[in-house]
């Protein structure tokens, strides 16, 4: 192979992860101005990289671009800058965002080029694993917990507390000082406990709601929600007056029968996260969030599973597989 080529995966058509990924040689991108180009270490597969690829948004019925290399983040270092890019920034250990977000060609590849700001300086001390794993879990995480200001003395709960957002809200609510609150099934229980929760239920307890009461009697100040559609009947009876509910999922049941009378009558406030188009301020509080944290050693990013590149499609379906504790990654050095 040539110093000018890569291996890259990449699909056409939306389909099956074993169907439409291919691996290929492509040449490697130069990056233009205002870029940067990254030689990766390891780039993150993301549940929402597979349902891009499977197709499954409403109403787009083909991809955006004639090939498209999948996924948004990623790690490496700056092998090279274009225009406009200060040369003191190749050789920088950097993570990745918005990888392939309204771009062709994301981060499931040996290079990748994008707009300088999209790759994060990362801390001396921080591993390539975790610098991709920070992009969607991470920033997602710090966002729903943290984006406000911080928890200290305030009780959080976290739906999902195994997955890799719930399990990070859970590091970082406890390092802002707050009391924790979480759910998942049993086979997680020990995962969400090394996070750091306070207390830890079975998400399919009927008696989830008045378990939580019992712990904070008017209710919880803040939850995290990855299941919105599922909970959307429980949420509003844990949840304090004028509280907060922070979402970024809905996958099981993305059509909920809304109950507004109880949300209205609590003044309950509803933010959702969709990491790809948060402001350019919130990022910046949400990256400076998770870099201060990481340097108190109080985050480590779990992985759920480290595949090759040729392996992308399997990377893809265990996204998507129940039960997954952490990020799934692709190391491609």
């Amino acid at each position: 192979m040539g110093t000018s080529m890569m291996k890259a995966i990449t699909y056409s058509e939306f389909g099956i992860s074993t169907d439409v990924l291919k691996l290929k040689e492509l040449p490697i991108p130069k990056p233009g101005k205002g870029e940067v180009q990254v030689s990766l270490q390891f780039s993150g597969s993301n549940p929402s990289d597979a349902k891009s690829r499977a197709g499954n948004r409403p109403g787009v019925t083909k991809p955006q671009f004639e090939q498209i290399v999948p996924n948004s983040d990623g790690s490496g270092v700056i092998s090279a800058v274009g225009e406009g890019v200060q040369e003191s920034r190749i050789g920088q250990r950097v993570w990745i965002w918005n990888g392939q977000w309204q771009r062709p060609n994301g981060t499931a590849a040996e290079y990748i080029t994008v707009p300088s700001t999209q790759a994060v300086e990362m801390p001396g001390d921080m591993s390539y694993e975790t610098g991709a794993c920070l992009g969607i879990p991470g920033l997602t995480a710090s966002y729903c917990t943290l984006g406000d200001g911080p928890v200290k003395g305030k009780t959080v709960f976290v739906s999902g507390g195994a997955g890799a957002v719930g399990h990070t809200c859970i590091q970082l609510a406890k390092w802002s000082g707050a009391n924790v609150i979480a759910s998942g099934s049993e086979d997680g229980f020990e995962h969400i406990r090394d996070a750091g929760a306070d207390h830890v239920f079975d998400y399919r307890d009927p008696n989830l709601s008045k378990k939580i009461l019992d712990i904070v009697p008017a209710g919880v100040d803040r939850a995290i929600e990855v299941e919105f559609g599922e909970n959307v009947n429980l949420l509003h009876k844990i949840v304090r007056q004028n509280g907060e509910i922070s979402l970024y999922g809905a996958a099981k049941n993305m059509n909920p029968i809304f109950p507004f009378g109880p949300y209205l009558f609590k003044a309950l406030k509803i933010n959702i996260a969709l990491i790809y188009i948060l402001p350019k301020q919130d990022r910046d509080i949400a990256i400076q969030a998770l870099h201060d944290a990481h340097s108190d050693g109080a985050l480590k990013m779990a992985v759920g599973g480290v595949f090759n590149l040729e392996e992308c499609a399997l990377s893809h379906d265990a996204t998507l597989t129940p039960g997954r504790k952490g990020s799934v990654l692709i190391k491609l050095k």
